[in-house]
């Protein structure tokens, strides 16, 4: 017995192994990187150790300016001064240009401290200044996680909602929620009739028709995005057709709108809500269908109090899975959308690679993460009350 449990255990290890590296530690390191607040101790060590002795009322004592003059002259030296400006400049913009003026002041700058950086620059003899950086000397912040939400923390501490001109990730939030799911329901409502229709189909005919189903995943999404783009531009086939038919005067401009991102997105998705859906129907007992007929049901009739219900463990998992995809889709967006088409992924792209911004990308990573959570932990408590109705 005590051999067949550590042959079981040597069996899952793999397993295991490969769950925790690619879903639970990457996962883990996400939400450490959004609460995480390291710039500022790692380049002004001194100055947090003097700031967190500050009761934060009035201004902090000389020890505070002293450290931070000698730490920001420094870390200009030593080129560590542009995570803390950056960590610092997002919280309050203008912060960059302050902390690079001092750095470079600071070989110039001799005690009284307290009464030459004020001098130099009116922001430091303001309180708030003060306490932002005790605030962001860490070692874990609400920043990320509030600014991600539209929501900021004032000096005092208080929670309000960010000026309305910053306002954007709820929208792009809801933005990325309705895309993903039209999209979903689009793939379901186009792949069920194509899934029941390859499901009624006897071989070799129906092993024919899902390699039609499959030949999408031969090429990349790259290149399927790409395809789109060239058909939607003013030039493209679509506008020529539209044209040609009399349904607009002028070619449209479809490429870098709304209606571009969900025809590109629907045709790359689509294979993945139909092979669910094929799996379960294939499996599906069909004298179902012809006891509820013997018993005098119609057609629909048949259709919606049978076969519809037995099929719905396929459908909501291949809408479970269109949605995973769709919620955190990045390329085709990216190419055929326009700037207000974008959704969370592309931000998080952009954090990443354009602002080198960690806590910000791992913040709209958490949200992304919890809001597709939530809809397959909806889809999972319906499928929990659907009949299977399959054999074997």
């Amino acid at each position: 017995m005590r051999g067949q449990k550590l042959l079981a255990a040597a069996l899952l290890a793999p397993l295991l192994l490969l769950i925790a590296g690619a879903f639970v530690i990457p996962v883990g390191i996400t939400l450490f990187m959004a609460v995480a607040d390291r710039e500022v101790p790692a380049a002004l060590p001194r100055t947090s150790a003097a700031l967190a002795a500050w009761d934060g009322q009035g201004l902090p004592p000389e020890a505070a300016f002293a450290a931070i003059a000698r730490e920001l002259s420094d870390a200009l030296e030593e080129r560590r001064i542009g995570e803390v400006s950056q960590r610092l400049n997002f919280e309050r913009t203008g912060m960059r240009a302050l902390l690079l003026r001092t750095a470079r002041a600071g070989p110039r700058l001799a005690a009284p401290y307290a009464e030459n950086l004020p001098a130099l620059d009116a922001r430091w003899a303001d309180p708030d200044t003060w306490r932002m950086i005790r605030r962001a000397s860490g070692p874990t912040t609400s920043l990320y996680m509030l600014r991600a939400l539209d929501l900021t923390r004032t000096p005092d501490g208080e929670v309000r909602a960010v000026d309305a001109d910053q306002a954007v990730f709820v929208t792009l939030f809801l933005r990325t929620l309705w895309v993903s799911l039209v999209v979903t329901l689009a793939c379901v409502v186009l792949g069920w009739p194509v899934a029941a229709t390859i499901a009624a189909l006897r071989p070799p005919w129906s092993s024919a028709a899902l390699m039609l189903v499959l030949l999408p995943f031969w090429s990349s999404v790259m290149v399927r995005s790409t395809a789109w783009f060239a058909l939607l531009q003013r030039e493209g086939p679509v506008n020529d057709a539209l044209v040609f038919l009399g349904l607009v005067e002028a070619p449209l401009q479809l490429v870098g709108t709304r209606v571009a991102v969900l025809l590109a997105t629907i045709h790359v998705l689509l294979p993945v809500a139909i092979l669910p859906m094929v799996g379960v129907m294939t499996r599906l007992d069909r004298r179902y269908l012809q006891a509820a007929h013997s018993l005098g049901a119609t057609p629909w009739l048949a259709f919606r109090r049978v076969w519809l219900p037995l099929s719905l463990p396929g459908v909501l998992a291949g809408a479970a899975m269109t949605f995973l995809i769709a919620v955190g889709f990045y390329i085709t967006p990216a190419l055929v959308g326009g700037e207000r088409d974008q959704l969370v992924a592309w931000f998080i792209a952009q954090f990443l690679n354009r602002d080198v911004n960690w806590g910000m990308s791992a913040a709209l990573s958490v949200y992304l993460l919890a809001m597709a959570g939530a809809v397959v932990g909806l889809l999972k408590a319906l499928t929990g009350r659907t009949p299977v109705g399959a054999r074997g």
